[in-house]
């Protein structure tokens, strides 16, 4: 299946243009019909995943300034999907927290991933349960906002999954490279 996945992805050349464009309308969407934590949330993850993007998709090599600049950034958006997450702790929001945390733990994963490649590959069975774990829970909260009629929320949630998805094959991309396998542009 993966070696599938990474032949088909770099096919389509917009797919991940227009992830971003759908989370970019959500940020709209949190911003007019959500909360201030939401759009909070919304707009800080998005940052995120844009510098996950450049960090992770090889094409840009970030060198000089650019890296720090880099740093910087991922940290003031680190802080705000941290606040976001204790707001919706304060607002009683649990589904919401629930979330927040689960996302936060990927996060974890993905920059021990990008960091220490050598130490994930020791335990990739490990690794790969607790990410097959987390992003299931993650799925399963797609379902309880659709069963709950919080359309919305669904929606951005199994939105988030796609773009992470993205996220992901670039980093397996970047391994397989590393392991010296062919990895489509």
């Amino acid at each position: 299946m993966t070696a599938l996945v990474m032949r088909v992805l770099p096919e389509l050349r917009h797919f991940k243009a227009i992830v971003f464009a759908l989370l970019a309308a959500n940020l709209i969407l949190f911003h007019l019909f959500g909360t201030a934590t939401q759009t909070l949330d919304t707009a800080a993850w998005l940052v995120l995943l844009v510098l996950f993007e450049l960090e992770t998709a090889g094409r840009v090599r970030l060198a000089g300034w650019r890296q720090p600049a880099l740093r910087v950034a991922r940290l003031c958006a680190g802080a705000a999907v941290l606040a976001a997450a204790v707001g919706y702790a304060l607002e009683t929001a649990w589904l919401d927290t629930l979330n927040a945390w689960l996302w936060l733990s990927v996060v974890v994963l993905l920059e021990a991933e990008v960091r220490f490649p050598l130490l994930v590959g020791r335990r990739r069975t490990s690794f790969v349960a607790a990410t097959g774990v987390i992003y299931g829970a993650l799925f399963v909260l797609v379902i309880v906002w659709a069963w709950r009629g919080d359309w919305l929320d669904a929606w951005d949630a199994l939105l988030w999954l796609v773009a992470f998805f993205a996220i992901e094959m670039n980093v397996l991309g970047a391994e397989r490279e590393r392991n010296g396998y062919p990895v489509h542009p």
